[in-house]
């Protein structure tokens, strides 16, 4: 499976994204200071590293746009420190997280199933801690999971995280470099299912993941639920059988202070989020990583289909 042209160039910056966002920029206006935004400045729209947040952070470039806002694209900085490193130092307005994420490895609470619940709980959290707004949320859940291929499931009679854990020793698992540090990652799957031992972890570009399970690198991969190669490759999704992971919404997390200058980013934002489900961003995500088009090309696509630009 190739990488789009424009991926790959997304995918060599992070290194230049990981010190840019931890430096506090200055804004021009002098009375809003080195993190404030003024009515007539530009809008910085960030993204993570992977398929789906390039392709929602174009989105939310467009729609802005659309809105008559002045957009900066400052997509790729990198995994979820990085992007929360830019947000709180002003070098971006915003950028698409997810509730899940912002529950365990921001806000480092107790994992939850109930999604209103994750909701308000990160909410609530942001804004006393931040001063960060989370706008309203999709109906899609891109909810941590773990993949194998039917012919591996069906040959070590795999089904559940449970049974995966019992085999750990003889299993190598392929995934992005964070997922063996988060606390939604490795370490809570160890926490809830046994300190197993896997016989390897193989950390690679998020892209790659799906690559290394079907070529034979690796038995297990690193999943997400709106993922386009889960159904494209008839991927066995192994049952979360302790209810570890929380709910994965995505959202708009916003500065207030960009809110405040700018109140059409919540208006066109919360447009955007309800047509955005789980069998939407699986064919956006596929139509990427799958078919080879360019994210920014998808999202103007879907975008004009609905309407919204």
């Amino acid at each position: 499976m190739k990488i789009s042209n424009s991926v790959r160039r997304l995918l060599v910056l992070p290194l230049v994204a990981l010190f840019s966002a931890l430096v506090v920029v200055s804004c021009a206006g002098g009375s809003g200071g080195p993190s404030g935004s003024s009515a007539g400045a530009s809008v910085k729209v960030g993204s993570k590293d992977f398929t789906e947040a390039f392709i929602l952070g174009e989105m939310y470039a467009l729609v802005l746009e659309k809105a008559g806002l002045t957009v900066e694209r400052k997509l790729n900085l990198g995994g979820t420190p990085v992007a929360q490193a830019a947000l709180t130092s002003g070098e971006i307005d915003l950028y698409p997280e997810y509730t899940g994420t912002g529950l365990l490895t921001v806000l480092k609470l107790p994992s939850n199933s109930d999604r209103q619940a994750v909701f308000d709980e990160v909410s609530k959290g942001y804004k006393e801690q931040f001063d960060l707004v989370w706008l309203e949320p999709s109906p899609m859940n891109n909810t941590q999971a773990l993949a194998m291929t039917r012919a591996k499931s069906e040959e070590l009679g795999i089904k559940t995280i449970s049974d995966m854990a019992a085999k750990a020793s003889e299993l190598t698992l392929i995934g992005p470099p964070e997922f063996e540090q988060r606390e939604d990652g490795l370490p809570g799957i160890k926490k809830a299912y046994g300190d197993f031992q896997l016989k390897a972890y193989k950390a690679v570009d998020p892209g790659l993941r799906y690559k290394g399970l079907v070529d034979g690198e690796a038995d297990v991969s690193v999943a997400f639920g709106t993922d386009g190669e889960v159904a494209a490759f008839d991927l066995v999704l192994l049952e979360d059988d302790k209810n570890l992971f929380p709910p994965y919404q995505v959202a708009p997390v916003v500065r207030q202070r960009a809110l405040d200058a700018n109140p059409a980013i919540a208006t066109a934002l919360n447009a955007l989020s309800p047509k955005l489900t789980d069998e939407v961003m699986q064919t956006l995500n596929f139509e990427v990583s799958g078919n080879q088009k360019e994210p920014a090309d998808v999202a103007r696509e879907f975008l004009t289909q609905e309407g919204l630009i």
